[in-house]
């Protein structure tokens, strides 16, 4: 169930340029998930890097101004 809210949060961020911003604020992935916890999207370190590594997305940012490519369109 778990990894299904880092998916739904990954496509809901693929959808909304105000969303990605937001998620591109969190300097951790502990940030990212409380943050995510107070949008309902329940899920931890571990099933965020297990999606991610499925994907082949890396969490870090990049570019200038920092951003994250983890959206999924």
């Amino acid at each position: 169930m778990a990894k299904k809210d880092v998916e739904a949060l990954l496509i809901a961020g693929g959808e909304d340029k105000h969303l990605r911003a937001k998620y591109d604020v969190p300097a951790t992935r502990e940030e990212f998930i409380v943050l995510a916890a107070t949008d309902g999207y329940d899920f931890t370190v571990e099933e965020l890097d297990a999606v991610l590594h499925e994907s082949g997305d890396v969490f870090e940012k990049n570019g200038n101004p920092a951003k994250r490519s983890i959206w999924w369109t």
